[in-house]
């Protein structure tokens, strides 16, 4: 079993969704990057709607604190009514972008096949892609998991090259725990992750799977972070709730680890 013994950075990202105007959004960062000051051991970002990207990039500036956006399209420019290329997120100073969200899949028919195109497209200009799988929880009960997770990275990986895996993100949602209050137990969460990181290893080798960082979402809360970020291959989180809240989604990103308690 590949596990998570090679040195990788925590990750915390919070995942506004539709919340939160563009000035509501740069005074949330400047709170919080006053709040956290100089955080050394682990990375934050924020993923703000794309009309407060470009002041959250501002106010973010020379903090600990990354911007990312929601979505992304996979080309660089054209007719394309509505949507925002990879091109224009990196010229704003976004760092990364998720891709392939459950409420993206649910509500505007994203595909595996869209995925995997707009995660080539983050590559190629300098985008961190965070990649998102998950079951929901008619899968779940009917003991799909693996198999809807598989499938969901397999898509996700599949333009994705050996030596880029470090630069891939893979967030795993299940979808019955996101904005539901229930959340896989960090060990339930962990099992599925472990079971990521395997797979990456099939396909793309150890160093990959090694090397890729794997968060968890689904109600993550000051109450839940510190079980879920002692698992060995839980690198991180992806908030939603719990980051439109400054007390708590500060609390979420001074996660204490196992070794430190």
């Amino acid at each position: 079993m590949v596990m998570g013994t090679s040195p990788r950075v925590p990750l915390v990202v919070g995942n506004w969704k539709m919340h939160k105007t563009s000035s509501e959004g740069a005074a949330f960062v400047r709170d919080l990057a006053c709040r956290l000051g100089q955080v050394a051991d682990r990375e934050v970002m924020v993923a703000p709607p794309f009309t407060g990207l470009a002041e959250a990039v501002r106010a973010a500036d020379g903090t600990c604190i990354g911007v990312a956006a929601q979505d992304v399209f996979w080309e660089k420019e054209g007719a394309f009514t509505g949507e925002i290329s990879p091109l224009m997120l990196s010229s704003l100073g976004v760092k990364a972008c998720i891709i392939g969200h459950s409420e993206r899949r649910k509500y505007f028919g994203e595909t595996d096949e869209w995925v995997a195109k707009k995660v080539r497209a983050a590559l190629d200009w300098n985008l961190m892609p965070i990649a998102c799988v998950g079951e929901d929880e008619g899968q779940r009960d009917a003991g799909l998991t693996r198999e809807v997770v598989v499938g969901q990275l397999e898509a996700a990986l599949a333009l994705v090259k050996a030596w880029e895996a470090r630069q891939v993100v893979v967030a795993y949602e299940p979808v019955w725990a996101i904005g539901t209050g229930r959340t896989a137990t960090p060990e339930a969460a962990q099992e599925v992750i472990g079971v990521i990181r395997e797979r990456v290893s099939d396909l793309l080798g150890e160093a990959a799977a090694l090397g890729v960082r794997v968060l968890y979402g689904g109600s993550v809360t000051p109450q839940n972070i510190d079980g879920l970020m002692a698992q060995p291959d839980i690198d991180g989180v992806l908030v939603g709730g719990a980051s439109l809240d400054i007390d708590a989604f500060a609390r979420i990103v001074r996660f204490v680890c196992a070794s430190e308690t």
